[in-house]
């Protein structure tokens, strides 16, 4: 009997994506066969893509991109059929981090912090730019009927946004900024909303990005290339910076933007990945104001808040996927991401429909 093959998504280098054939993978104990339904391009593959790692995680060798996707529930491995509410051909949300769960972090509550995780499309781990992938039976999430394969996928990033809010303890009526309007800052803004800031500030280079978000969640959104932003948020707090920054760009700048804005005694939120792994804040700035900061690893314990918020209605991710390009056609997708073309906020990748 010949052996099963699929497509999968390889990335060789820098801007060096490749499509090509791998066997499909088998479930182990406690896994299950996901076909795979839609996958976003995250910024995280974004840097991947354009500078082969984040930090110490380096691409040494091909890898599988791929880490916010939903799937079809394809078939069970050994022990799960029966239990975790899971069923062939159900649609879920996938959790892309595998903690060990036994360590001291995770048996704190904490497995996003866990040392020995493993992510899917982190080196040397691979991800879900491909037709089929296993992950462990507990990271599946059953979705409700109406939610699409892109909503699925996109209660990854909505799971960050969450997370993030909930490190910065938001009260209700307190203001808010977020630097940086790509899907991160846009979902954190949007969760903070829900969560009664009364006022949210953004900063955003990109044009189109900067009328996305006032349609979309803001009060108002400055331009970094155009003026202090520092500045015209203090104009907007009348002088006295906001209750909470986030941090969402990832630009040299805007962690130092952002402890600048927060008032005295407020908090920072730092989401955003720099491309040159290094975040720089003005020590006399953030020491006189005795800011509280905050760093964002991932998320943790969020899939089931995120489906009630979407399915309520508190929270609408639709708009947010812009762009769809098969599997076949996934570099051009990233160099669509990657250039910031055609009003682009997630391109996602759709690979398979229930049928096919």
């Amino acid at each position: 009997m010949s052996e099963q093959t699929m497509l999968t998504s390889r990335l060789y280098g820098i801007r060096d994506l490749r499509v090509e054939r791998a066997p499909v993978p088998t479930p182990g104990p406690g896994e299950v066969l996901l076909k795979i339904a839609s996958v976003g391009t995250c910024g995280s593959d974004v840097h991947y893509y354009l500078e082969g790692g984040i930090g110490d995680a380096i691409v040494k060798e091909p890898i599988t991109m791929g880490h916010e996707f939903s799937a079809w529930i394809a078939g069970f491995g050994p022990g799960v059929e029966g239990k975790h509410d899971l069923r062939l051909g159900q649609l879920v949300a996938v959790e892309p981090a595998i903690s060990c769960g036994v360590c001291e972090f995770c048996q704190h509550g904490h497995p996003n912090i866990c040392p020995h995780v493993r992510f899917c499309g982190t080196p040397p781990i691979d991800g879900v730019f491909a037709e089929y992938a296993v992950m462990p039976a507990e990271n599946c999430f059953p979705l409700p009927e109406g939610f699409s394969a892109d909503d699925g996928a996109l209660l990854e990033p909505l799971g960050i946004a969450i997370h993030t809010v909930d490190l910065a303890h938001l009260k209700v009526g307190q203001t808010v900024a977020v630097l940086g309007a790509g899907v991160i800052g846009l979902m954190t803004a949007a969760v903070a909303k829900a969560a009664g800031a009364g006022a949210i500030y953004m900063t955003e280079p990109l044009a189109y990005r900067r009328q996305f978000a006032l349609e979309y969640v803001a009060d108002a959104v400055f331009d970094p290339k155009a003026e202090d932003v520092v500045a015209a948020i203090m104009r907007a707090t009348d002088g006295r910076g906001v209750d909470v920054a986030f941090e969402a760009a990832g630009a040299h700048e805007t962690p130092d933007q952002a402890a600048r804005v927060t008032c005295p005694g407020g908090k920072v939120v730092v989401v955003g990945i720099p491309s040159d792994d290094t975040m720089t804040m003005n020590a006399s700035v953030i020491r006189r104001k005795g800011l509280t900061i905050k760093l964002v690893r991932r998320m943790k314990h969020t899939y089931p808040r995120a489906i009630r918020m979407v399915n309520k209605g508190i929270v609408d991710i639709k708009p947010l996927a812009t762009h769809h390009f098969p599997l076949e056609r996934i570099a051009d997708a990233f160099d669509l991401v990657a250039g910031y073309k055609d009003g682009v906020l997630r391109a996602m990748i759709q690979i398979g429909s229930e049928n096919r």
